[in-house]
């Protein structure tokens, strides 16, 4: 089954080179009902492996010119710190039993699982619907709305530190419509600040007293790292957009199955 975990590893790198975003969507499951990691602990295991590829995909971009750090610091700080408090603090503080309806116990796992579900679904509706053509030029001078830039690096950042997503089927938008930015620009620089939160929030997971696995931390990022490199390369000669299309069905449907599988079948 690791086997099996590690090759669909290479996946979460493909979709991020692909489409720079979705990879987080896939890790959670992969991890906790491939490889059979704790849902909480498999939380973490995502920032770092998400965060570890983005950067990878990140500095790939930077040399041919695609990031913006001007945003990645605007959109970056408070995301950053949202997603660090939120594991350092609100994640232990969450109780192991949260409520009981009936005889169905909402456990802590159960909680966590069921809101990334919700998460998936989201993702996938954003990746499904048909986006409004780019009009914003490349050599266009981009307008900055920092209040709603601010608040939105903030609550992706909550988001992030919650079930481990990266958050780049935010980020991306919120870049196009409230800094105006091209969308190859917006994918770069959505990397780098998936890649700062991701593992600054995994830092505040070493801080607690979570036992981590490195062997299959190390081998699953590894995979992940390999595939961002074939993402990038498939994406020269096949359309992010139908392939976007196709993924968020596939979405789709983890995100129902696990909410399914949390609930009916448990």
């Amino acid at each position: 089954m690791e086997i099996i975990g590690f090759l669909l590893a290479i996946l979460v790198g493909v979709s991020l080179g692909l489409i720079g975003s979705g990879g987080s969507i896939l890790t959670v499951p992969v991890l906790v009902y491939i490889m059979g990691v704790e849902p909480v602990i498999a939380t973490a295991y995502s920032l770092f492996i998400v965060g570890s590829t983005a950067l990878v995909g990140g500095i790939q971009n930077a040399f041919q010119k695609k990031v913006d750090f001007k945003t990645v610091l605007i959109f970056g700080i408070p995301s950053i710190a949202a997603v660090y408090a939120t594991r350092l603090w609100l994640v232990p503080a969450i109780p192991k039993e949260i409520i009981t309806i009936g005889s169905f116990v909402v456990t802590k796992a159960i909680a966590l699982m069921l809101l990334f579900a919700v998460v998936m679904i989201l993702a996938s509706i954003s990746m499904i619907r048909p986006n409004k053509q780019n009009t914003n030029d490349d050599n266009e001078v981009m307008k900055y709305n920092y209040p709603m830039i601010l608040l939105e690096g903030t609550i992706v950042g909550l988001l992030t530190g919650l079930v481990g997503a990266g958050g780049g089927f935010l980020i991306i938008p919120a870049l196009v419509l409230l800094a105006k930015m091209p969308m190859k620009l917006a994918v770069g620089t959505s990397l780098f600040i998936i890649a700062a939160k991701s593992l600054i929030g995994f830092i505040g997971d070493l801080q607690g007293n979570e036992i981590i696995n490195w062997p299959i931390l190390g081998g699953f990022t590894l995979a992940s790292v390999v595939g961002i490199f074939v993402g990038n390369y498939i994406a020269k000669f096949v359309s992010g957009a139908k392939l976007k299309t196709a993924f968020g069905w596939f979405v789709l449907v983890m995100g129902i199955y696990i909410i399914i599988k949390e609930t009916i079948f448990k």
